[in-house]
């Protein structure tokens, strides 16, 4: 499916929907409590600089406890939050979903209030929240979130120097929308694309095709679990990105951030009697070396720390488009090519296999070396 032409542009004049008065920290109210406990988190940080109004969420139990925990009013409806409320964070599923995330965002903004909302959407969907958007003069911005982790920003700003040659992507279903943000910020744009019929067998699907005119290998693990859509992945994403000089791999979206150079034999080693008697300094380089932290965190730091920074970057990032009047229909102009391309993706593969049963429990690399120990001590030092 070829995506040349820019589908859905939508123009108008720049957001000037009201901000903190005074010194204030700006209000934010989080809208839903799956999720929407990142940004919870992010902004109950000591050093944060938001105040957290207020929750918006069904009231079940988890809404009641986190607004407890929070210290902070459980509204049920858009009419019941204040009029000091300056940023909502929309953290609610999309259309794509059968969630009611761009519903709210719709009567938050009618009531002048600016709009961080969480990913995916479909791309009429996006364009109605701009024109909202446009239409009660205030900021609308779309977050993928796991463009503001750091081993994702690491990544993201060694790609943007080099030159890729060809690009290879895996990921799960659940995570494809966010791949292609992460993939559009590391090639400077998306388009032209095109995403052929998949092939493949067992849990993953490939599409070989072009992204941003670059050569591009895509699979996807086309599975999904309906009452347990957060697990059975296989992967969230891999990212690999070679150039002329070598290969730039995000091995996981939570690091570590790989640099391979190009394996080269230089010419002189033809005639000598070892391979490495040569003064070439290519052969001094590491074959693999991180880009930052060699390791990824652990699970539970993830959860903890790393994602509720994320979310907090995202939500200042937000704040500054309000404070320096940033046109939100720039911006969406980029994430109606995000919007565009993961649609694309999802008609060639079709509706993910059905998953069933438990997830399996994942594996320390503990296990697996106490496992595979007399295979190690066997294997060459």
């Amino acid at each position: 499916m070829s995506g040349g032409a820019h589908g859905g542009r939508v123009d108008g004049p720049v957001a000037t929907g009201r901000g903190a008065p005074g010194n204030r920290r700006p209000r934010v109210l989080v809208c839903g409590t799956g999720f929407g406990r990142v940004h919870l988190a992010a902004l109950a940080a000591p050093d944060s600089a938001f105040e957290l109004a207020g929750i918006l969420a069904k009231g079940g139990e988890r809404s009641q406890a986190c607004a407890k925990e929070a210290g902070v009013p459980l509204h049920t409806r858009v009419e019941e939050v204040p009029g000091d409320v300056d940023l909502a964070c929309v953290v609610l599923l999309g259309e794509v979903n059968g969630g009611p995330g761009s519903a709210v965002a719709a009567e938050l903004m009618a009531r002048g209030v600016h709009v961080l909302q969480e990913g995916p959407l479909l791309r009429d969907e996006l364009v109605a929240s701009l024109r909202a958007a446009r239409r009660n003069r205030v900021m609308y911005s779309v977050n993928s979130h796991y463009v503001h982790l750091p081993p994702v920003r690491r990544f993201l700003a060694a790609a943007r120097v080099l030159r890729p040659v060809y690009v290879e992507a895996a990921c799960g279903v659940q995570v494809s929308y966010h791949l292609f943000d992460i993939l559009g910020r590391a090639l400077g744009g998306l388009r032209p694309f095109d995403l052929p019929v998949p092939t493949g067998r067992g849990p993953f699907r490939t599409i070989d095709g072009t992204l941003a005119g670059v050569p591009f290998t895509l699979r996807v693990q086309n599975q999904l679990h309906p009452a347990d859509p957060d697990n059975h992945a296989h992967l969230l994403h891999r990212i690999t990105i070679g150039t002329e000089g070598g290969t730039l791999t995000l091995a996981e979206t939570h690091g570590p951030v790989l640099w391979s150079p190009r394996p080269h034999l230089p010419a002189e080693a033809r005639t000598t009697t070892r391979l490495d008697a040569t003064a070439d300094p290519g052969l001094d380089l590491p074959a693999t070396c991180a880009i930052g932290p060699a390791d990824a965190p652990a699970y539970r730091e993830i959860l903890a720390s790393m994602w509720p920074e994320g979310a907090h970057r995202a939500i200042t990032q937000a704040w500054r488009a309000v404070t320096d009047g940033v046109d939100p229909l720039r911006e969406g102009q980029y994430s109606l090519a995000v919007s565009s391309v993961w649609q694309a993706m999802a008609a060639a593969l079709g509706y993910p296999e059905r998953l069933s049963g438990s997830p399996h429990r994942p594996m320390p690399a503990d296990e697996l070396i106490a496992t595979a120990r007399t295979e190690l001590e066997e294997s060459p030092a």
